[in-house]
């Protein structure tokens, strides 16, 4: 298990997992939706100062294991034996290898962006992947009505780079910004924040505190 101390230190990321949504009764009666996230403790594995850059390289990991290959064992030397690892860039940090985060960092009322790993949905037209009108559905039409029209002129030649035709959909990363905390639970490690998050259920995502605007996730 990881070791509760006096070396628990406010951080600007936080790896957390993505529960489930439900909804939160409000004192004065209003009903609202939020997203409860699992925040069990982050330990900090690996921290490397860049001084000719001006930026700091941090990795937190999560989710104890009982079985590591020897790269990652070695990596995690002396540390707990955490299966899921994230680094950043961040400007400014004051913590140590070893250290150890825990929601209890967060208040209900902060401002924070998550990240995280959008459902995929496989292939997709256009319609459905670019919010494309359609053609319509008038006489004369056959087997049109979903299709994406022109895509390039003989003029033009080869296809522009970027052009907006079906293709795979999902599983990108995505960043929903400035969601409110509403409730934090240090004693279930949960924390719930108002709205949705992407990804699907048991999925890892990553909370960004807004007073740490220069991290950047590697």
């Amino acid at each position: 298990m990881f070791p509760r101390g006096t070396n628990t230190k406010y951080m600007p990321v936080f790896i957390g997992k993505k529960i489930e949504m439900t909804q939160h009764f409000q004192e004065n009666g209003s009903v609202i939706p939020v997203t409860l996230l699992s925040a069990k403790p982050n330990v900090v594995t690996f921290v490397k100062k860049n001084e000719a850059e001006d930026f700091i390289d941090v990795q937190l990991g999560i989710e104890e294991t009982t079985y590591l290959k020897k790269p990652q064992a070695g990596h995690l030397k002396g540390l707990p034996q955490v299966s899921i690892l994230r680094q950043f860039r961040v400007t400014h940090f004051d913590q140590e290898r070893g250290n150890i985060v825990e929601a209890s960092q967060f208040q209900p009322g902060m401002k924070i962006d998550v990240i995280g790993i959008s459902k995929g949905r496989g292939f997709a037209g256009v319609m459905k992947r670019h919010h494309f009108a359609g053609q319509p559905a008038s006489h004369g039409q056959k087997d049109q009505m979903r299709m994406p029209g022109s895509i390039a002129s003989q003029r033009q030649g080869p296809v522009v780079k970027g052009q907006r035709m079906a293709g795979h959909m999902g599983t990108q990363q995505v960043t929903v910004k400035n969601l409110e905390i509403v409730f934090v639970n240090v004693e279930k490690q949960v924390i719930a924040v108002k709205g949705a998050v992407p990804g699907a259920r048991g999925s890892v995502v990553v909370l960004k505190t807004r007073e740490g605007k220069n991290v950047w996730q590697k």
